[in-house]
């Protein structure tokens, strides 16, 4: 198969969707690889290495016109030229709170797979995963940094020192990007509750954690009464292909401490602050009644290095499936074929459609 690289063009994205070495993985295996110079130059990965690895370096028009465009982020209005009907597209799409995007893959008949919908039969996101370890970790340092008061926060030290009480942080959702933010949080020394719904995972938070978090069930209640007390709140809740729910309202807001800071890692799917608005890495943050928000969108992508490794690892073994097989390797891998949004025209991942009103069949159907 014939795979394109393209540079990624998002602001201050500088991750790329594959390494010299699964470059040459996928060479060795047959297929031709069409990297755009430049693209990985962000990730400190030069041209000279992927031309060693069998690469050919060519134009951004030139990776686009390959049989299979493998990507980081979603296509911008700037690509939607490049999309057309006999181009399978792996990459991170989030159209459930995307609804333009949406609207241009299935008029262009791009057949889309999405890396934050393949699932695994255990229900974990391999795709996900290794972003989501980055932005949760990420979220406690952006905020501990946002915390001070030049940054426009309450001027706190997250873990507080000897005679002073540490910062609050109240972590909205407890699973691979909750975990990691408690991790960083509870190793700065704060005082973490974390909120989940799932039973389960809170009962695997409190064995890992003990008595260095408080875990609590996300009620409403519940949280409309942490907010007061929060200096930092971390958004982590996902649900699989669907717009996020709405668990800080506006009314809130108005109840939290004046230079609080929020950072909504559930960004890329809506956000699960209702205040939440996507941000970049050049304009990271705004202010709503006294509070500071941080919501950008490719959070990972500002360690974009260590974001590459981490997600090629997961991805690379994916892209070999869907070289050697194309569409066959969707209906062959159910894990895989989970990750199908888009398929000539029509919307594959029903939570999408529910969430955009949109109508869906399942991957299943489209490719009978």
């Amino acid at each position: 198969m014939i795979i394109g690289i393209p540079k990624e063009i998002k602001t201050l994205e500088d991750r790329v969707s594959m390494t010299p070495g699964a470059v040459e993985t996928l060479v060795r295996r047959g297929n031709t690889v069409l990297v755009e110079k430049g693209a990985g130059f962000g990730s400190a990965l030069t041209d000279d290495e992927y031309v060693a690895a069998g690469a050919k370096m060519v134009s951004a028009a030139e990776a686009w016109a390959a049989e299979m465009v493998i990507k980081v982020k979603e296509p911008l209005e700037a690509e939607y030229k490049f999309l057309r009907s006999d181009l399978l597209l792996f990459t991170y799409l989030h159209l459930a709170a995307d609804e333009a995007q949406t609207k241009v893959l299935l008029k262009s008949g791009t057949i889309g797979v999405a890396y934050e919908t393949v699932q695994l039969p255990d229900r974990t996101l391999p795709l996900l995963q290794p972003m989501s370890e980055v932005a949760g970790r990420m979220a406690t340092q952006v905020g501990a940094h946002l915390l001070e008061k030049t940054q426009g926060g309450r001027g706190m030290l997250l873990g507080g020192v000897p005679g002073v009480a540490p910062a609050n942080v109240m972590i909205l959702g407890g699973g691979i990007v909750g975990t990691n933010a408690v991790k960083i949080a509870v190793g700065m020394g704060a005082r973490v509750t974390v909120f989940d719904v799932n039973l389960g995972r809170m009962q695997y938070l409190d064995d890992i954690f003990g008595s260095r978090i408080v875990t609590m069930n996300s009620s409403d209640a519940n949280i409309r009464a942490a907010v007061k007390e929060a200096d930092l709140i971390i958004g982590s809740v996902l649900i699989p292909g669907a717009k996020t729910p709405k668990l800080v309202t506006r009314d809130m807001l108005g109840t939290m401490r004046k230079g609080a800071v929020i950072v909504d890692v559930a960004v890329d799917q809506g956000g699960c602050i209702e205040t939440t608005k996507a941000t970049t890495h050049n304009n990271p943050t705004y202010v709503v009644d006294g509070v500071v928000h941080y919501g950008v969108a490719n959070m990972p992508g500002a360690v974009p290095r260590t974001s590459t490794f981490a997600l090629v690892n997961q991805t690379l073994p994916y892209a070999i499936k869907l070289a050697a097989k194309g569409i066959d390797a969707l209906r062959e891998d159910a894990s895989l074929r989970k990750g199908l949004n888009t398929y000539k025209g029509k919307l594959t991942f029903p939570a999408v459609g529910e969430a955009l009103g949109m109508p869906a069949i399942t991957a299943e159907e489209a490719l009978a």
